[in-house]
């Protein structure tokens, strides 16, 4: 199963996609989580040591050199635009607690939409970890999907909109979806954030329309405070864990 969790900043996306790691490892899967949002605050997410330090691949000079044939920063000129990645997930991820973790990092220059050796090799890895690969990847990104390409989009089985009860969030979820629609994502779903109360999850589903709402975190300090201080909240709050758990479950059995 391959899933892209998104949202706007501040709404607690990457906390949610360090729960769903940890409730599919439960379940016996492998999984891989892959930080490809600009902030990269998964590691910490998921608790792994402060003391760890991880090089985005879009900062490997030599390996980028290696596996396109054009260095990096440089514009035009000739390179791979298939780079042969099958070897580099073993090679790059990170292991703590059961979850295998790989931070792609962000092409940090004008014009990070083009086609740069980069660009291409980051696309590339993805593409084969969601194409090709038997784990279960769980993808923490930027708001919208639509830069990993066609092609790679098509085979995440759900894109998941973390919002928050109020009209704005969810018109970003209305405008994420659209996105994933043009390019070709059929399964869209939304989970509430911070719901304080009966009334906020009930305007969330009067409010959604056609975006099916996966499930509700209820509103807790201790979620503030791991966005805030970078903590994983798993070992933390059982309310928490246990909402996660629901909402895996639901996705993994409408398979």
């Amino acid at each position: 199963m391959k899933i892209a969790i998104t949202g706007k900043g501040g709404v607690g996306k990457t906390t949610i996609a360090a729960g769903f790691c940890y409730a599919f490892a439960e379940k016996g899967y492998k999984v891989v989580a892959i930080d490809a949002d600009p902030d990269a605050n998964l590691a910490s997410a998921l608790g792994f040591p402060k003391a760890l330090k991880l090089t985005p691949l879009s900062e490997m000079k030599e390996l980028i050199e290696e596996r396109t044939g054009a260095k990096t920063g440089e514009m035009g000129g000739f390179f791979k635009l298939n780079p042969e990645v099958d070897d580099l997930p073993e090679k790059l991820w990170v292991e703590h607690n059961g979850i295998k973790l790989m931070l792609m990092g962000t092409i940090k220059r004008g014009g990070g939409g083009c086609v740069c050796a980069e660009s291409v090799l980051l696309k590339s890895l993805i593409q084969h970890l969601i194409l090709f690969r038997k784990e279960v990847v769980i993808i923490d990104m930027e708001a919208g999907i639509e830069h990993l390409g066609r092609a790679t989009a098509q085979a995440v089985n759900h894109c998941i909109v973390v919002i928050e009860p109020g009209m704005r969030s969810i018109e970003t979820a209305w405008r994420i979806k659209e996105l994933t629609l043009d390019i070709g994502v059929k399964s869209v779903y939304a989970i509430g954030n911070k719901v304080r109360k009966t009334t906020d999850e009930d305007f969330l589903r009067k409010n959604l329309n056609s975006i099916k709402l996966l499930g509700t975190i209820s509103f807790d300090e201790a979620l503030v405070e791991a966005d805030l201080y970078r903590r994983s909240v798993w070992d933390q709050r059982k309310r928490i864990v246990g909402e996660i758990r629901k909402m895996v479950d639901a996705i993994t059995e409408s398979q």
